[in-house]
């Protein structure tokens, strides 16, 4: 099939030139010739234009998978000036997926095989006055890694579990888009961030990082330095702007690289704090020479990750603005696993939906990107602190000096585009590479050679780090006890940050998250189904079933469906219907992550971090996710919001079950008073009050409320609660002696009415007997003010829906479930 259009043309007339736009892209072997949005990639051109089908609907993964195996051609054309052809120009290059050689007018300018690094190739002379031909040729990943494969001194083991594409290892590519066991393996290709043709006047800016030195005052002083490049000796002058306050200085110019810093002396700053412990105070700093400038947000705050000797072991906890804070959040991978389907807006919501479920960190995994700029701006803006790994996760990865030496262009490039960001309070060296170290039998036949391996390539990331920016805070691998320790941290309570997973992948039951004491847990979840308007996407009525085949191939980890059908088994009554299984795997994945938060918050400060596994998804898949393939929030992301707010109380059962635990926990700077009402309510939905009790919860602490006797709870009768804190905090829960399929609910009797508010719906929902993790489901994109919630007796709640699009398309049609409803 081929498709053709007239490719368009620039007039190069200014120092920099973007040459995004429509490009010719073709398939090297020339079987089909199309056009691509570039910055963009290929699998969602040949979609656009009808060669392959979406490879994320039914089950044509498999059909598409073709096109990560072939060669692919970029090519554009633009027009130069006579008089602008015969000056120094370089091309400015990110974002190239992944082996790619570049061609100017048919000269190589560029062989590129690291999607992480920018390049920055001159090509000087190489320009024609009139019309000048870029061309990129992007080679099989596929191919490329295989090779390079071929070529190691030894054997490099990788993740046959997460990767069904075998050697992504090799290439320093998005390790995900080989697979995972969340996402679609089709290798994606292309170019990600606009390609820029630029004019070199007397210098560029190279790079700029910046210092704060912290006085004993209170004041600071922002030291900043700019890195410029010249190709031969000369003067510039250089600007340096803070928020309107302008330096100029003059500048002798050596031939390469002249480095330059000016201190701003800043007596009175305003801080960044993290999302709920105070305001994000932002500031604007500009470093110009000639016509090329660089622009950095700048936050002041002093951040230290604590690491210090108790009698535990040792901490892991950070402080920030000499505040010592407790870190909620999620682990974050791409936002979508084709680069064209992301927007700006779309990663906004899901960072913003992070915030709302009151969460103060992310961290980004390292199988995925080092995102955009504009994402660690939004992560500024929002208060959220960033985990940042870099990009290496669950394989081994090569040792020779010519891989070393790409990682240390990475992490170079990396650090100095990024450290800056007040965002930004750690950076870690890999993800689970330790642990890796035991998964293999080459690596566990031969531990020292591999581990020598490893050694030099985390070595290799910590040194290039610290010497581009030496005021970093380094974490060597996560999990790890600490630096140069190669033991298993996965278990380790007494050091470090821990990966949790035995609940999950050891299909243990939900108390067990009580058996582990974390410093900080930086990873562990649970799977659930994406929710039904997702589903209804990539599956069409037939499909409807949970061991279909397409539903089988949107879920990519093994043993996935049985475990997460076992664990029905053990809690629950099993669901009458394939919508009441969704929902039931949805309020399940949500008490598995709530037992383990709110026990380990109950922990503090021995514990300082929950990060659960994970924020949103890449495609519609079953995952781990509290957020659907799109932004909507799972049942589980509307529990997020209640066990994660900074002032809480939740029911923690004694091990030998006797006793129950109302545990209090305050995350802000002044203690609290809580009040409490308890409450025994009936299978049937009936209410009486049980107690109440009221204390002073310290600021930053947990304690105990009160504790109850689980003799106190009558056969038949479950314990429920609601809070008031003297800062404004409220909520309620309730606790069940034993599992939910135990109990012999009575018709809860559910009733839906409707009413449109101000671009809105009300939706108000009724319950004639108990009804429990009530879960209100609308046809179209959108969010509730609350879900996931119970209802006794005669009760009734009204909750907006605010749809992604009002006023668009038909009126939401809703469906509501509960525990006893979805039974039958």
């Amino acid at each position: 099939m081929t498709k053709q259009r007239p490719e368009m043309t620039n007039t190069v007339t200014t120092h920099t030139t973007d040459l995004s736009g429509t490009w010719t892209l073709s398939s090297l072997n020339a079987k089909h010739t199309l056009t691509m949005p570039v910055p963009g990639d290929v699998h969602s051109a040949l979609l656009a234009a009808g060669i392959i089908p979406d490879p994320y609907v039914g089950r044509n993964e498999a059909d598409v998978q073709w096109v990560a195996e072939q060669d692919w051609v970029l090519e554009r054309t633009f027009d130069i000036t006579d008089a602008a052809a015969t000056d120094s120009w370089y091309l400015d290059l990110a974002g190239l997926d992944t082996v790619v050689d570049v061609y100017l007018n048919d000269a190589l300018v560029l062989e590129a095989d690291n999607s992480f690094r920018r390049y920055r190739p001159d090509v000087t002379g190489k320009l024609v006055p009139g019309t000048n031909r870029l061309k990129l040729v992007i080679r099989s990943s596929v191919r490329e890694s295989a090779e390079r494969q071929a070529k190691q001194p030894f054997y490099i083991p990788y993740s046959t579990a997460n990767s069904p594409i075998p050697n992504g290892s090799m290439l320093r590519k998005v390790q995900c888009h080989f697979g995972w066991d969340w996402n679609i393996a089709i290798a994606p290709l292309g170019v990600y961030e606009p390609p820029l043709l630029k004019r070199l006047a007397e210098a560029r800016v190279e790079h700029v990082t910046t210092r704060q030195d912290w006085h004993q005052d209170g004041s600071v002083d922002l030291v900043v330095t700019a890195a410029l490049f010249a190709t031969k000796t000369g003067h510039a002058s250089v600007s340096f702007d803070l928020d309107g306050t302008v330096q100029t200085l003059d500048v002798d110019l050596a031939r390469g690289t002249t480095t330059v810093e000016h201190v701003f002396p800043v007596r009175q700053p305003n801080l960044w704090w993290p999302a709920g412990s105070g305001e994000q105070a932002l500031s604007r700093l500009v470093v110009s020479v000639g016509g090329d400038r660089v622009e950095k947000t700048i936050g002041f705050r002093r951040i230290e990750l604590l690491t210090d000797p108790d009698e535990a072991g040792s901490r892991f906890a950070f402080r920030v603005n000499g505040v010592e804070i407790f870190c909620r959040g999620a682990n974050w991978i791409p936002a979508d696993a084709l680069f064209s389907r992301v927007t700006q807006a779309g990663v906004e919501d899901l960072l913003q939906s992070a915030v709302d479920a009151h969460m103060n960190m992310i961290r980004v995994w390292g199988g995925g990107f080092y995102e955009p700029d504009w994402f660690y701006d939004l992560c500024d803006r929002l208060g959220l602190m960033v985990w940042q790994d870099f990009m290496f996760a669950c394989n081994l990865y090569p040792s020779t000096t010519d891989f070393l030496d790409n990682v240390a262009a990475e992490v170079e490039d990396q650090v100095r585009r990024l450290s800056s960001h007040p965002s930004i309070a750690l950076w870690c060296g890999d993800n689970e590479l330790v642990g890796a170290l035991t998964w293999f039998e080459e690596s566990r036949r031969d531990r020292d050679r591999y581990l020598v391996s490893y050694d030099r390539l985390n070595r290799t990331i910590e040194t290039t780090m610290k010497k581009a920016a030496p005021d970093l805070i380094w974490w060597p691998s996560s999990p790890a006890v600490g630096p140069l320790n190669f033991g298993d941290a996965w278990h380790a309570d007494g050091a470090g940050d821990m990966h949790y997973w035995s609940v999950w992948h050891e299909n243990k039951s939900f108390d067990n998250y009580r058996t582990v004491r974390p410093r900080f847990c930086s990873e562990f979840g649970f799977q659930s189904y994406t929710s039904m308007p997702v589903i209804h996407q990539f599956a069409a009525a037939k499909d409807l079933n949970i061991a279909s085949p397409v539903m089988e191939s949107h879920q990519k980890n093994a043993g996935g469906n049985e475990r997460i059908a076992g664990t029905m088994f053990r809690y629950f009554r099993f669901p009458k219907d394939f919508s009441s299984f969704v929902y039931l795997s949805q309020i399940q994945q949500g008490l598995a992550i709530k037992t383990a938060v709110e026990f380990w918050r109950s922990l503090k400060p021995h514990c300082m971090g929950t990060l659960y596994w994970q924020l949103n998804d890449t495609w519609p898949v079953a995952s781990w996710s509290s957020l659907d393939y799109g932004g909507s929030w799972k049942a589980m992301h509307y529990m997020v919001r209640r066990f994660f707010q900074p002032v809480a109380v939740a029911a923690i059962p004694s091990d030998d079950g006797k006793t129950i635990a109302l545990s209090m926990v305050n995350d802000t700077r002044e203690a609290v008073s809580i009040e409490v009402q308890t409450f025994l309510v009936s299978l049937s939905g009936e209410r009486r009050p049980l107690m109440a009790a009221s204390g002073t919860c310290p600021a930053d602490r947990a304690a105990t409320l009160v504790e109850l006797s689980a003799a106190d709870i009558p056969e038949g009768m479950l314990l429920f609660w609601t809070f008031e804190a003297s800062d404004g905090a409220r909520g309620e829960g309730h606790y069940v002696p034993g599992t939910y399929k135990a109990l012999d609910l009575e018709p809860s009797g559910l009733h839906l009415t409707t009413a449109s508010q101000d671009g809105g719906i009300d939706v108000t929902v009724s319950a004639k007997s108990l009804a429990l993790h009530v879960m209100i489901e609308a046809d179209v994109a959108g969010r509730f003010s609350d879900n996931a919630f119970d209802l006794t007796a005669g009760t009734s709640r009204t909750v907006r829906f605010t749809p992604s699009t009002p006023g668009e398309g038909p009126s939401p049609v809703f469906t509501v479930y509960d525990l006893q409803s979805s039974a039958g």
